[in-house]
This record gives C-alpha cells, sequence and structure tokens, in this order.
C-alpha cells in the first residue's frame, strides 16, 4: 500500500506546558505517514510539501552532470552541433532530403535541440527509481520526485542549447516571426511527453531491468518517428489500404506528440510553414492521456519499489 504524509497538530501537546529543558518548544507539528489508495493520481499537498527536496534533487542532478568534466556545459553545444554535421554530411548531403528553401544543417539543428532534451530526460526519468534505489529503502519521500527531479534538470540544458541555436539563428538571417509565442506551450507539451513516457518506463524498469538494455533501442526509434532527421510533410496525407479503405498517415504519425513539438519549432524559427495546431493538439491529447496514465500505472506499482529496488 502506498503512502502519503499529512501534517497535522500535535494535540497531545498542545495543553502541555512548555518548560526550561523542552529543546523545542515552538515545534508544535507531527508528521503522519498513512495508507493511500494506490490507484489514485498524483497527491499534489504532498508533492508541495516536498518541494525543498524537489529543489535540492533537481540541482544535484544538474552538478552531477557536469562534475570532474574537462568540457562542462560545453558538451550542451558540442553534442547538437556534432550531431547536426554528421545528419547534413549523411542525409543532406548523400540522401539528398528535401527541407525546401532552408539548408539542412539549419533544419536539423532546429529539431535537434528539442529532442536532446526529449530523449535526455526520457532516459533520465526512465533510469531514475533504479539509479536512486538506495533512497527507496531508507527514508520516505513522494517517489514521484525522482523522475520529476530528472525532467526539470533537463530544461537547464535545454534553455542553454536554445538561446545559443536562437542566436546562431539570427546571425544566419532567420529572425523568429509570431509563432514563438506558442514556444511556452511547446516546451510543456514536449515536458509533459518525456514524463508521462518515463513514468512507464521507470515503473517497469525498477521489476524488470531489461528496460534499461532496450531503452536506447526505445529512443532510437522514437526519433525515426519523429521529424529530427525529415520534414514530416514527407508522410502521406492519405494511403489507400486494399479494400478501398482510406487512412491518414500523417493524423496517425502525429500522435507523436514530438511531431506537433519539433514542427513547430521550425515553423515558429524558421517559417517552414503555418503552426501546425492540428498536430498540436493531437500531440497533446495524447501526451495528457499517457502522463495520466502513467502516473496511475506508476501510483499502484509505488508500494514494491522498496522491495525490488
Amino acid at each position: 500500500m502506498s503512502t502519503a504524509t499529512e501534517d497535522l497538530p500535535r494535540s497531545a501537546d498542545r495543553n502541555a506546558p512548555a518548560t526550561v529543558s523542552d529543546p523545542h518548544p515552538a515545534d508544535d507539528h507531527v508528521t503522519i505517514i498513512q495508507s493511500t489508495s494506490a490507484w489514485q493520481f498524483v497527491n499534489l499537498r504532498e508533492l508541495y510539501a516536498y518541494r525543498d527536496m524537489l529543489r535540492f534533487l533537481t540541482w544535484r542532478s544538474i552538478k552531477a552532470r557536469y562534475a570532474q568534466s574537462a568540457v562542462g556545459l560545453g558538451w550542451v553545444v558540442i553534442q547538437p552541433l556534432f550531431t547536426m554535421l554528421t545528419f547534413t554530411l549523411v542525409f543532406g548531403t548523400l540522401a539528398r532530403i528535401d527541407t525546401g528553401t532552408v539548408p539542412y544543417a539549419w533544419f536539423s539543428l532546429v529539431g535537434l535541440v528539442p529532442w536532446g532534451y526529449f530523449s535526455s530526460a526520457l532516459a533520465g526519468g526512465a533510469n531514475s527509481l533504479v539509479g536512486n534505489s538506495n533512497m527507496l529503502s531508507k527514508v520516505y519521500f513522494p517517489r514521484l520526485i525522482l523522475p520529476l527531479s530528472d525532467v526539470l534538470s533537463k530544461l537547464f540544458d535545454f534553455a542553454i542549447a536554445f538561446s545559443l541555436m536562437v542566436v546562431a539563428l539570427m546571425v544566419a538571417g532567420y529572425f523568429p516571426n509570431a509563432g514563438v509565442l506558442m514556444l511556452p506551450l511547446l516546451v510543456l507539451l514536449m515536458m509533459t511527453a518525456a514524463l508521462g513516457l518515463g513514468l512507464w518506463l521507470t515503473t517497469l524498469a525498477i521489476q524488470f531491468r531489461d528496460v534499461a538494455h532496450a531503452l536506447g533501442f526505445i529512443v532510437q526509434l522514437l526519433m525515426y518517428a519523429s521529424p529530427v532527421i525529415y520534414p514530416a510533410g514527407r508522410v502521406p496525407e492519405s494511403y489507400t489500404l486494399p479494400g478501398g479503405v482510406v487512412i491518414s498517415p500523417q493524423w496517425i504519425y502525429a500522435l507523436n506528440p514530438m511531431v506537433g513539438v519539433i514542427e513547430g519549432f521550425r515553423s515558429a524559427l524558421l517559417g517552414t510553414g503555418p503552426m501546425p495546431f492540428g498536430w498540436i493538439a493531437l500531440g497533446t491529447a495524447t501526451a495528457t492521456l499517457t502522463l495520466l496514465s502513467g502516473m496511475v500505472f506508476f501510483r499502484s506499482r509505488e508500494k514494491v519499489f522498496a522491495d525490488v529496488a
């Protein structure tokens, strides 16, 4: 049975007079850990009570990522830069993927920055319980803090990479248009998608370590299922199945929340086309459903985390 904490007045001490020997006369609260239903969403009140721990773990994750690193924050630039150069050589020069009037290097870079956040936040969230298994059996705290802190800490890298990318685009002559107003929503959408899928994977990974081995493969498949190296417009708008049934592969493709996110970034920063509101709405529905179901699944298995960690 999962547990929750609640701060209640220490009624037994309320009428007791304070004495000189009492080392904590002003401490009039006591924390009670009690059972809660496993099939419920996250307890926001409890999560808020542990906000200092969430802040500490988020900052610890940022510092640990660059501890004893010779390049340090330079990795935030090196990774997307060299990936962009590789993609430009392979897919832009050799495969000659058509990106319209936008050079392939800028096209791929604008896709790589949000994808880099999503993939790293997903991997961090999926490994959060296994990586902190020593904490699970020693002290009670809302377990959701672990994957949530990983998703939040990756925003630090994303903010740096995004700022440098915008500067590079402006130097190259690409200035943001009115679609930039949608960027906060797109960032929230990719965070929701990463946390929702991360909750499913980390809940499975704590019991089945095979998930950790398959994680790299899963992230790679998701990249090819997202418009990182090619424009989403290359996916056919309609397709006729045997028997005359017509389907829309683009709308099925847009069930992946990163389709609307990446194409939205390109629309706002490169002007590749109108803002894909339909794809964003469909991706928002998918990400929200994944997050809510991930929370329920996470809470339902929370009682065994300490035993199998």
